[in-house]
């Protein structure tokens, strides 16, 4: 490239630049503040147990609780956001309350009473507070990463549990990507014909229930990627902390219309039709069900998501049952991506914790 030419590609370099720090500077301060935050809070446990549960809260929340809330949010544009707030709200304050009254104290529904997670953490690395930070910044990337690997795997007592729910969460991606397909290919083409002009009312109903019976059972999966941070058993007041908190986390993520990760629901197709979410949500729900009975053992759910997602895109470009004209060669570069992304949470999922646990370095690198 002559210097000539190189002197405006820098320039536009430079500019975009400028343009992404002006675009995002309230992010890069927060995201600042917070890592202060960490690093004065690491060393002290009481304190930092709850900073990390705070920072894990909402990058959850904004990551991956959209691949359960995504198609309802999107789906829903024409409502006010307080009443999707509610709902969702509702539903995991009452699921949260359900295991902790019955499990002594204990909002995982048995996921941290797996071997390898049984034992609360009584001192922090600053990579354990900082993990959830890390998150925050994929999540602000559009990337559709796995808070399980990212937020549970560097505090594993065991190499081996983080071996286990890699088998468990891969294991889903093909079930899912492999049901979805079926599911679509069989019948998409009928479900075209069907999904045609004004949804019935009974549609958005059964479409709030599947959300409701889908978040609820995502919960019981995935709640453990944040309370891994408190106590085993929980009292009433730090209950009552942790389900407000997460509670009002909902209510910002609502009142933004999801976080830029929503764009990986809002890109796929047809997902804004009440009828084709309530389907999408009651298989995901019905897969995530049978995992949780299977077994007790932690899984990404992102990995499930990308797969049901993937499948069900591939099969409608087959089949020519989508209404956006999609084909094949674009089906499989959304799966690609999104399967690349995932992947790149993993990665990274596994080198913090590495660094930050030697179980897990050992189960690694031994």
């Amino acid at each position: 490239m002559s210097e000539a030419a190189r002197g405006p590609l820098l320039v536009r370099v430079r500019d975009n630049f400028l343009d992404l720090l002006i675009r995002e500077r309230m992010f890069i301060i927060a995201l600042g503040v917070c890592l202060f935050v960490a690093g004065a809070t690491y060393d002290t446990p009481a304190i930092a147990m709850w900073v990390g549960f705070a920072f894990a809260g909402y990058s959850a929340v904004a990551n991956d609780s959209i691949q359960t809330i995504g198609t309802f949010i999107a789906s829903n544009r024409d409502r006010k956001w307080w009443q999707l707030w509610l709902f969702i709200g509702g539903i995991f304050v009452v699921t949260m309350w359900y295991s902790w009254a019955t499990n002594d104290g204990d909002v995982s529904y048995g996921r941290l009473a797996s071997k390898g997670f049984e034992t609360a953490p009584t001192q922090f690395h600053f990579l354990h507070i900082a993990a959830p930070l890390f998150l925050m910044i994929l999540t602000r990337l559009r990337m559709p990463v796995s808070t399980t690997f990212l937020l549970l795997s560097s505090f594993a007592t065991s190499g081996k549990s983080i071996w286990a729910v890699t088998a468990k969460s891969v294991s889903g991606y093909g079930i899912a990507i492999v049901v979805a397909f079926v599911v679509w290919f069989a019948f998409g083409r009928a479900m075209k014909r069907w999904f045609t002009g004004e949804a019935h009312p009974g549609w958005r109903a059964a479409q709030w229930i599947t959300s409701g019976l889908l978040w609820s059972v995502w919960l019981q999966q995935d709640a453990a990627n944040v309370a891994v941070y408190l106590p085993r058993s929980l009292g009433t007041w730090e209950f009552l902390a942790f389900t407000g908190a997460i509670f009002i986390g909902l209510g910002l993520l609502f009142s933004m219309g999801g976080e830029r990760v929503q764009e990986v629901v809002d890109e796929k197709s047809d997902v804004v039709d009440l009828r084709a979410a309530t389907v999408i949500n009651g298989i995901y729900a019905i897969i995530l069900y049978v995992f949780k009975v299977v077994s007790q053992v932690p899984m990404s759910t992102t990995w499930v998501f990308v797969g049901l997602l993937a499948g069900r895109e591939l099969a409608m470009a087959i089949n020519r049952s989508n209404t956006s004209g999609r084909g094949v060669g674009e089906a499989l570069r959304l799966a690609r991506r999104d399967l690349f992304y995932v992947t790149i949470g993993f990665a990274v999922a596994l080198i913090l914790a590495a660094v930050i646990n030697p179980n897990v370095g050992k189960a690694l690198f031994e």
